[in-house]
């Protein structure tokens, strides 16, 4: 949690800075930002719970099309998606066929699958009297990384331990669904929905992560 503040406080610095240099001529055909959110799992397995906080983040860059002679654009680009899934569980096995979740035994400090996209956001944006922005889109992410983390006991009496196994069998290539974006100049409202599944069918429980945050961009 300490290293995940810490990054949130740099990215949040970093947003403010490119908004004082960045000109209005460029901030009109290009978008650079990144989106922190916590996720809320929805079809999950009865025995799992999922964490309060699953800290997540976004990096984006997009560019603008006019629509027309009004403020409102069309963009699409590219970004890097990073979810990460606290819960009670561990992965059985990660390299199996089927991917099964159980409940942690013993005494544990953390235990979280974290799963990265590089994805194509594209969205309509809509700006009014210059500094509301309200914005309705779709992206589609690719699976380029996926891991495992455990810390905790393996056993009644100890020893503690950490692991982190990569590549997590049975997930989905693709993601895709709906973001919205309700903001006030730099900062907005961030949602989006991941309709399809995160593992594949019958190979693992279903997993559409809910991403409720905050979007920072400069413009």
């Amino acid at each position: 949690m300490k290293r995940t503040g810490l990054i949130i406080s740099l990215l949040l610095l970093i947003g403010a800075i490119q908004a004082q240099i960045i000109t209005d001529k460029t901030s009109k055909k290009y978008t650079v930002g990144f989106d922190i959110y916590t996720d809320f799992v929805t079809r999950i397995p009865a025995d799992y719970t999922p964490a309060a906080l699953n800290p997540g983040f976004n990096v984006f860059g997009s560019y603008n099309f006019d629509l027309g002679k009004t403020p409102h654009v069309f963009a699409i680009g590219l970004g890097i998606r990073s979810h990460n899934l606290y819960s009670n569980t561990r992965i059985d096995t990660v390299y199996a066929t089927t991917i099964v979740f159980s409940p942690i035994k013993y005494n544990y400090k953390r235990s979280k699958i974290n799963l990265v996209y590089l994805e194509i956001p594209a969205e309509l944006r809509f700006k009014f009297d210059n500094k509301w922005k309200l914005g309705i889109g779709f992206k589609m992410g690719l699976l380029i990384d996926s891991k495992e983390k455990y810390i905790g006991d393996i056993a009644a009496t100890g020893p503690r331990v950490y692991e982190k196994h990569k590549r997590i069998n049975s997930l989905e290539k693709y993601t895709y669904g709906p973001t919205l974006r309700i903001g006030y100049k730099w900062v907005s409202v961030f949602g989006y929905y991941q309709i399809g599944r995160t593992f594949k069918q019958s190979a693992g429980p279903e997993f559409k992560p809910l991403s409720i945050g905050l979007t920072i961009s400069p413009f």
